[in-house]
């Protein structure tokens, strides 16, 4: 029940005690650091421990109670002070029953103090606000001070000397306040199913401006206000002005899993096949890809973040996935964002890089707005993003950044800014000619630059499957799968079946995962937040091993089987192994099965089709391998000495030349192909070539 006071003495009063029993330091401290600091936060818990209706009629009645504050503050003589201060009151640590997602947020709450929990999808800039308004009387002369309280401004109803109704703002008599608008939607964890987020606006005044960024994760408290429209109207928008700002910084607190959840995920992190259970436990009704779910449960766990002297390494592992159409590499996707306890699913053809990122636009009153793409909003968490060759070249460009630095910078129409993006990326993406030839390089028949490609930690090729016995298996394995839930749908939704509970759960078993996917999300929560594990000796002595010698391998054969960058991805898939067991220590084990992740992947997409051996400097050459990019180099050699005697050698005469290297006219018109397309020569006339800048 709210307690109406008989009159404003006793509720300033009663404030006036108040203040001064809990809070003189801090006024104190307000009024020497005056205006860079302005707001009293007033505990809830310390209201309601004084005056427990006091608390209640502030949440009831926040408009009221904070001028009750402020008049009562103007009333306290502070030691010392000189200067006018005029404080502003905040409110925190509000009761659990006021602490609503979004979509609770219903006209009940209209006027009354309520707390909310969201992450920022677009900020304003700062604007003024008119606090004040003094109109002056056309007529007269007269000047009116107008409190302004609403998002429309108020004019006097009629000049009290005059009588007349025609004003002009005076804006130099005008008090302003700074107003930002911000907007938040619903943290995607508390979403289930198909639910949409929800999000609303948020006003920000005075010196709660400019301390948020897109990105950021928010408790705002704050009071329930309607936006007053032109119009006639009866539907009003709502937004919450705010009282305070809490940043939230723990990630996934609201997974915190239950006593007996977190038993059972201990037992699962002790459990010997675990590794085959999480392969076991992403998704199910696709048949095999063993080695593809083990990465990508990897790749959920995440590695471990560091910063060394200013230098930031990353943990997230970045996945891609090519194959040919319709061999499931979405529905993997799909399912890793279900798991994922943070995550965003969207697919190429409808998504702009900026989309990607962050962009900085104009809202619909003209105002720069700063909006926060998917990189950002899903930072901690994972971007899965379909179809990725398909997203334009030029859009594509902006996640070197994010991939690599984990950050979004933005420079545009004066704004300057820079966001968090710790974000892992799991993208799927077909090639460019229907289908994988085996006789060529993977890299070169995918529409992806080379930059972008060398983000990844690990690529896969998802392959169509050639093999009869293989067909039977896929086959059965796809037929069971709709049978169960053919089974399942009759056995809740049929009148007419003679199916029983335990025929239904038996068939069932075949698309059910290993471990229930809440507490798999729970699981892969509480790993993120409370594992950080070291390297072992024998771990480290591995790893360094291992790397040498394949480096010393490609050495003697002239091919560069991995770089430094493969080498940090075994670290990090060496990490997410170790949380997996919720680990504090990276051992020999965790070691080699990043060692066996990284060379399956590269045995897949990185083998050199002529030598059959490993060669990462394809994704720097744009898919040519070494012994290709070889031959290249010495067409265009011998066709570059021709130009600076002779102009020009023919087709006939360049392939006589070759002959001795072994090129033969099929691969020496692919070789002549690509010459031309990388600008390096031209064709100046029928099967006549030379070197461009001899030429």
């Amino acid at each position: 029940m709210v307690y109406v006071y008989a009159g404003p003495k006793e509720a300033y009063e009663k404030v006036e005690k108040f203040l001064k029993a809990y809070y003189m330091d801090d006024i104190v401290e307000i009024a020497e650091k005056y205006p860079k600091k302005r707001r009293l936060i007033i505990d809830y818990v310390d209201l309601a421990k004084y005056d427990y209706t006091l608390a209640d009629t502030f949440l009831e009645q926040p408009e009221e109670m904070i001028n009750v504050f402020q008049e009562s503050l103007r009333r306290i003589e502070i030691p010392g002070l000189t200067k006018d201060v005029s404080f502003r009151v905040g409110l925190k640590n509000i009761p659990p029953i006021r602490k609503l997602l979004i979509r609770e947020i219903t006209s009940e709450f209209i006027g009354k103090v309520i707390a909310v929990e969201g992450i920022v999808r677009e900020v304003t800039d700062i604007i003024p606000k008119i606090r004040e308004a003094a109109w002056i009387c056309k007529n007269c002369a007269n000047i009116i001070n107008i409190v302004q309280d609403g998002p429309v401004l108020k004019k006097p109803p009629v000049c009290t000397v005059c009588g007349k109704k025609d004003f002009e703002l005076l804006e130099e008599r005008s008090k302003f306040t700074d107003f930002q608008r911000i907007n938040i939607q619903e943290p995607l964890e508390y979403l289930k199913g198909s639910e949409q987020s929800r999000n609303i606006h948020i006003y920000l005044e005075d010196d709660l401006v400019n301390l948020v960024s897109p990105g950021d994760r928010l408790l705002i408290v704050g009071i329930l206000r309607i936006k007053r429209s032109q119009n006639k109207s009866t539907l009003q928008d709502k937004y919450i002005e705010a009282l305070y700002i809490e940043h939230v910084d723990k990630e996934f607190e609201e997974l915190e899993p239950t006593k007996e959840e977190l038993r059972k995920i201990k037992e699962l992190a002790k459990d010997p096949d675990i590794y085959q259970k999480l392969i076991n436990s992403i998704a199910p009704s696709i048949k095999g890809h063993e080695k593809v779910k083990e990465a990508i449960a990897l790749q959920l766990f995440g590695g471990v973040p560091k910063e060394e002297k200013g230098i930031r390494r990353r943990g997230n592992i970045h996945i891609l996935l090519l194959g040919d159409p319709g061999t499931g590499k979405s529905q993997l996707l799909e399912y890793a964002t279900k798991l994922a306890p943070k995550s965003f699913y969207v697919a190429g053809k409808t998504v702009t890089g900026a989309g990607l990122t962050a962009s900085a636009e104009k809202d619909e009153d003209g105002r720069w707005v700063i909006k926060a793409g998917v990189l950002v909003l899903a930072s901690g968490g994972l971007a899965a993003i379909d179809e990725f060759d398909k997203i334009d070249a030029r859009e594509r460009q902006s996640l070197h950044e994010a991939m690599e630095q984990q950050r979004v910078s933005v420079a545009k129409a004066g704004v300057v800014t820079r966001f968090k993006a710790e974000t892992s990326v799991l993208a799927a993406a077909n090639p460019k000619y229907g289908r994988f030839d085996s006789n060529k390089s993977i890299i070169e028949q995918i529409n992806i630059d080379t930059a972008i490609l060398n983000r990844f930690d690990l690529i896969f090729l998802i392959r169509e499957v050639r093999s009869k016995e293989q067909d039977e298996e896929i086959a059965e394995h796809i037929l069971k799968s709709h049978r169960a839930g053919q089974m399942k749908a009759q056995y809740e939704k049929s009148e007419y079946t003679s199916l029983t509970k335990e025929e239904v759960e038996e068939e069932l078993k075949i698309i059910e995962p290993a471990i229930d996917p809440e507490l798999l999300k729970k699981y892969i929560a509480y790993a993120r937040t409370n594992v950080f594990p070291v390297f072992t000796k024998d771990a480290i002595e591995y790893l360094k091993n291992f790397y040498v010698e394949i480096r010393e391998s490609g050495r003697k054969k002239n091919t560069i089987p991995i770089s430094a960058r493969q080498l940090e991805a075994m670290i990090r898939l060496a990490e997410a192994s170790a949380r997996v067991r919720l680990s504090d220590k990276i051992t020999l084990e965790d070691a080699k099965r990043a060692q066996e992740l990284l060379l399956y992947s590269l045995r897949e997409v990185l083998t050199d089709p002529e030598t059959g051996e490993i060669d990462v400097d394809q994704i720097y050459t744009g898919g040519i391998p070494r012994s290709k990019m070889q031959k290249l180099m010495a067409v265009l050699n011998i066709i570059k000495s021709y130009t600076e005697t002779e102009k020009n050698i023919s087709f006939r005469k360049l392939l006589e030349e070759v002959s001795e290297l072994g090129i033969k006219k099929e691969e020496l018109e692919e070789i002549l192909h690509e010459l031309k397309r990388r600008g390096e020569i031209i064709e100046v006339k029928t099967n006549h070539y030379a070197y461009v800048s001899t030429y």
